[in-house]
């Protein structure tokens, strides 16, 4: 009896463990599954702002946002993530990538050697992008300078830190499928849709997320607590910006300043830095969109303890 109770154990186990390899294989784009294509730098430029790679990737306490050498530390509740080199760098940063590689980190949240992404790079979002513009971000990537240095390892503690278990994050929260426009919407609505939710990637900081990190569907958009640990995000439907227009939210992703008068702050900032970058025309799409958004109610905001 008892050795038949062992043998199902290790049947059971054998199942289990095939089947989680299974779902955790990384996902690569194949070289020769691209077809041939005359990047866009220009394009790539657009990409790189509304993506606001900048903002992660260049080397923090200096003003060149431009000097993708990595290095900002990014805490989280799983640890502190350490933003990578993405520079042209051959040794350093991906300038020994295929552009191959670079679709299948972006794209699907794999690095070269085959393992996971944490999804601290917010590939989740990126996934719906078009491989065209992917593409044309990396040739913009390639025309930068290459910036030298190591960035140090992602401060992540166990069991966090098993790459091949993102596998199981991916399968839950992860969608992927490529940004279908709406035909009831407008050209504008949609190319906002487009930069809101891909390469903009608004949803990772303005959305609640649940205990494994996934953003909590029902309450997209609707802020809660910062992910890095500090403050509170802001609900971005119209429960909170009801008294917004769009030309306000086109003008706040310009200047960084609010109807009220305020100035946006913190990690905000930094990411007006580079939507200010975008055209007109497309601030005004990502206004639209925003603007569309119905009122979704967010997580409550724990009050303050009074000052004795």
């Amino acid at each position: 009896m008892l050795r038949r109770i062992f043998l199902a154990l290790v049947v059971a186990a054998a199942i289990g463990g095939g089947i989680f390899w299974w779902l955790t294989i990384p996902a690569t784009t194949v070289a020769n599954s691209l077809p041939a294509y005359t990047p866009d730098t220009a394009n790539g430029l657009t990409t790189f702002n509304a993506g606001g790679c900048s903002s992660c990737h260049a080397v923090p306490g200096q003003p060149d946002r431009l000097k993708l050498g990595g290095g900002l530390p990014i805490p989280s509740p799983f640890g502190t993530f350490h933003s990578p080199n993405i520079s042209p760098d051959p040794t350093d940063g991906i300038g020994r990538w295929t552009e191959a590689e670079f679709v299948s980190a972006v794209l699907e949240g794999t690095a070269p050697s085959g393992a996971h992404y944490f999804p601290a790079f917010p590939y989740a979002s990126y996934g719906i992008a078009r491989v065209e513009d992917v593409r044309d971000l990396f040739a913009y990537l390639k025309t930068l300078a290459p910036v030298p240095g190591k960035v140090r390892d992602h401060d992540v503690p166990f069991p966090f830190n098993i790459r091949r278990n993102v596998g199981i994050w991916k399968f839950l929260f992860m969608d992927g499928t490529p940004f279908r426009p709406d035909p009831a919407r407008s050209a504008q609505w949609n190319r906002g849709a487009y930069l809101v939710n891909g390469f903009g990637h608004c949803a990772e900081c303005h959305s609640p997320r649940n205990f494994l990190g996934g953003i909590v569907t029902a309450q997209r958009f609707a802020g809660g607590p910062n992910p890095e640990g500090e403050g509170w995000v802001p609900n971005i439907t119209q429960k909170r910006l009801g008294e917004w227009s769009a030309k306000d939210i086109a003008f706040f992703l310009e200047t960084g300043q609010t109807p009220e008068g305020d100035t946006a702050g913190g990690s905000m900032a930094r990411v007006i830095r580079n939507t200010s970058q975008l055209s007109s025309e497309d601030r005004a799409a990502m206004a639209e969109y925003i603007k569309s958004l119905p009122p979704v109610e967010g997580p409550p905001r724990p009050t303050r303890a009074a000052k004795s």
